[in-house]
């Protein structure tokens, strides 16, 4: 019997998009196999599977029949996407070509065991990354090694800084995605690419200073001020930036400490030293990774005070996610240590939103969980935590956050936006400051 798969929207769809995934053609009851599979730019392949069961007219939604085993259970519409497991440990998915899709392939394999039985329907589903409009311009600027996206429409447009971690490079595909919603962003490299330094030995705060002064003066770019997102060792830059530089009105951070850490930051006759750390602390998990959670010392101790950034001295509102699985940063105490810093200073408390059985490495929605892989500085597989189905509802919520905060905050009305299909996560706590 030839099964048919139908995808709504039928044709491309944005990778922070929900599909809806549906089978006719099938035999009343019958209990069928839906697996997804997808090869990254250099050919490494991610799969996942769910088995389900006709209704009684022969047909399956994934919006309303719950998978019954497999790489997840329950009902789970997106379950194919975010569940993706590399066939090689190890391996986090990524999109280092924002400029072609990600091509997912759909097949529909009668009975439940998806190694014997007949292939009975088959689809691609196209994922891209560039809504349409949307530019992508590479930015080679002084110092500044960037690209920036613009979104369709003459503008100008709220501005956005986006950074990556200590894994360094040129990551695009967050700043891509989010030019799809509004906003001008520039992806910023800081190390490991092109002529920028190897390692991250000493920072100079001037270098992201040019970033945000190139935003500025773009014409495409709706001043007078930018905001910044920053991941990992980039939220500590990003903390910095708003601390020390003029033109910034709005900052999230994911996953991030309230030290400098892992290089010196200098800014003009200032250093910023960071955080002191302690190797011997890190643990080995019975799989063999490395989790170093616990390495990096207390920047509340005396000692590791001028490690500490002056959040006090920002011009504008923060916005904290937290994994409160995280095995990279202690995510949760450091979010804590900024909203008791800038009450004490007399400033309004940040927005923090909690995320339980999140680990650290929070992407745009249905990205799959990246459990651990292998640090592209430290050459070591390194845990980073999180549980698949929490992880990637609060991947999808955290996103429709972050956008909400800057629509706010950059075009100074509250513009809520919501993703069309997905379900909102309640988080376990969504605060203004602290309870």
């Amino acid at each position: 019997m030839a099964a048919t798969v139908t995808l709504e929207p039928a044709g491309r769809c944005r990778w922070d998009e929900p599909v809806r995934i549906a089978v006719r053609g099938l035999a009343p009851g019958q209990p069928v196999t839906l697996s997804a599979s997808l090869r990254d730019e250099k050919g490494a392949l991610f799969r996942a599977h769910a088995r389900y069961c006709a209704d009684a007219h022969g047909q399956l939604d994934l919006e309303r029949a719950p998978a019954l085993g497999g790489s997840f259970t329950g009902l789970e519409p997106m379950g194919l996407l975010w569940a993706l497991e590399p066939e090689k440990p190890l391996l986090r998915l990524v999109k280092r070509d924002v400029q072609t899709p990600f091509a997912v392939e759909l097949e529909v394999i009668d009975g439940h065991d998806p190694e014997a039985g007949g292939l009975l329907g088959r689809a691609v589903h196209e994922r891209d990354f560039l809504a349409p409009g949307v530019r992508r311009e590479p930015v080679r600027m002084g110092r500044v090694r960037a690209t920036l996206f613009l979104p369709a429409g003459t503008g100008p447009f709220p501005g956005i800084l986006d950074l990556f971690g200590s894994g360094g490079g040129l990551c695009e595909y967050r700043a891509s995605l989010l030019a799809g919603h509004g906003f001008a962003v520039l992806a910023l490299a800081y190390f490991r690419f092109e002529d920028l330094p190897e390692y991250l030995n000493n920072m100079c705060l001037e270098y992201f200073e040019e970033a945000v002064d190139f935003m500025l003066q773009h014409p495409k770019v709706k001043g007078p001020s930018v905001g910044l997102l920053g991941f990992s060792k980039g939220g500590d830059l990003c903390l910095s930036m708003a601390s020390f530089l003029k033109g910034i009105t709005a900052t999230v951070v994911i996953n991030a400490c309230v030290a400098n850490t892992i290089a010196p930051l200098h800014y003009k006759d200032m250093i910023i030293p960071n955080l002191s750390s302690d190797p011997g602390k890190y643990k080995i998990t019975e799989s063999g990774l490395l989790n170093l959670v616990d390495i990096w010392n207390d920047p509340m101790e005396k000692p590791n005070h001028r490690s500490l950034i002056p959040l006090e001295k920002a011009q504008g509102p923060f916005l904290f996610i937290v994994g409160m699985d995280d095995h990279n940063w202690k995510s949760e105490f450091y979010a804590q240590i900024a909203s008791e810093r800038l009450q004490a200073h007399g400033k309004d408390r940040p927005q923090i939103i909690y995320y339980p059985g999140t680990g650290h490495c929070i992407d745009p929605p249905y990205f799959p969980l990246c459990r651990a892989s292998v640090h592209a500085v430290l050459d070591q597989p390194v845990f980073y935590g999180g549980e698949p189905k929490a992880h990637s509802r609060a991947q999808v919520d955290a996103w429709q956050q972050i956008q909400t905060f800057f629509h706010k905050h950059l075009n100074g009305s509250n513009f809520s936006l919501m993703l069309s299909g997905s379900k909102k996560l309640k988080p376990k706590r969504n605060l203004v400051g602290d309870t």
